[in-house]
C-alpha cells in the first residue's frame, strides 16, 4: 500500500545538490514531497531541481552557506514563498574533517566543522519547527556519522560535531514528544559518495574488507532510512538514531 503521509508536503533538504541529499531528495519526491533543495552550489542545486521538475515534482532551490545565520533565513523564506512552509527538514549539509593528529588542528579547522555540521543543523531547524508546531505534524532527520560513536583517528573534529548533532536530536526529541514533530538522525558507515576520488585502490579494499557485507554503502542506502522517518513507519520514532552502516558498528 502506498504511504501517502508526505503527500503534497514540503521538505526542505541542505546539501541536496549531490551525494546522500541527492539521493534523499529523489527518495522523498518519490512518496509525493515537493522539494526545496538548499545547497551551497548554485549550479548543482538548480540542476537538481529542474531535475526533480521534469520528473513532475514541484521543487524550488537556493544557493546557500548552511553556517551563515542570516542568509539560511532568506531562503528558507524563499521556499515558503515557492512551496509553503517546509514541514519536512533534513539537516544533511556538511564537509570532510581535516585528517591530522588533534594537536595539529588549527582552532580555525576545528570551528569550521561544527559551522557547518551543528550550526548548519541549528539554522535549518531553528527556521522551519515554527511552522511544524503550528501544522502539529513536522520531521526533523539530521545527518550524524559512525564517527560520532565509534571515533576516528585524526578526525577529531569531524567526530566530535557529528556526536553533537546525536546530542541535540536526542534532546529536542524529548521537547518535541508531544508535539507531533518527531525528530531522528542517520549515521551512515561507509557510504560510496567518490571514495576513489579521495581514496587509493590499497585503502580502499583496506577499509571494504572491515566491513562485514563486504561492500560501501550507497547514497539509497542512507535516503530510505531517511524515508523511514518520514513516512507512516516512522510515526512512534523518535529520538533515534540509525546507522546504515554494513555491519561495520
Amino acid at each position: 500500500m502506498q504511504d501517502d503521509t508526505l503527500k503534497g508536503k514540503v521538505a526542505l533538504i541542505t546539501g541536496a545538490a549531490h551525494g546522500l541529499g541527492q539521493a534523499t531528495a529523489y527518495e522523498l519526491a518519490a512518496m509525493g514531497a515537493h522539494i526545496a533543495i538548499l545547497d551551497r552550489h548554485e549550479k548543482g542545486a538548480r540542476q537538481m531541481a529542474e531535475a526533480l521538475a521534469s520528473q513532475g515534482t514541484k521543487a524550488t532551490w537556493a544557493a546557500v552557506d548552511v553556517g551563515d545565520g542570516p542568509a539560511m533565513a532568506k531562503a528558507i523564506e524563499q521556499v515558503r514563498k515557492a512551496l509553503g512552509d517546509p514541514l519536512v527538514a533534513v539537516a544533511n549539509a556538511g564537509i570532510a574533517g581535516p585528517r591530522k593528529p588533534f594537536q595539529d588542528y588549527t582552532h580555525g579547522e576545528w570551528a569550521n566543522q561544527f559551522r557547518i555540521h551543528m550550526d548548519g543543523t541549528y539554522f535549518t531547524v531553528k527556521h522551519t519547527i515554527d511552522a511544524m508546531l503550528a501544522a502539529g505534524w513536522g520531521r526533523i532527520v539530521c545527518t550524524a556519522s559512525v564517527a560520532a560513536t565509534w571515533g576516528i583517528p585524526h578526525q577529531t573534529a569531524y567526530s566530535a560535531a557529528k556526536g553533537a548533532i546525536i546530542g541535540f536530536v536526542r534532546s529536542l526529541a524529548r521537547e518535541t514528544a508531544n508535539t507531533g514533530i518527531t525528530v531522528n538522525a542517520v549515521a551512515p558507515g561507509w557510504i560510496d559518495t567518490g571514495l576513489s576520488k579521495i581514496m587509493d585502490a590499497d585503502t580502499m579494499d583496506t577499509v571494504k574488507a572491515r566491513i562485514p557485507m563486504d561492500r560501501f554503502g550507497e547514497p539509497k542506502d542512507i535516503a530510505k532510512a531517511v524515508a523511514y522517518f518520514c513516512g507512516s513507519g516512522g510515526d512512534y520514532v523518535t529520538g533515534q538514531v540509525l546507522s546504515p552502516n554494513g555491519g561495520l558498528i
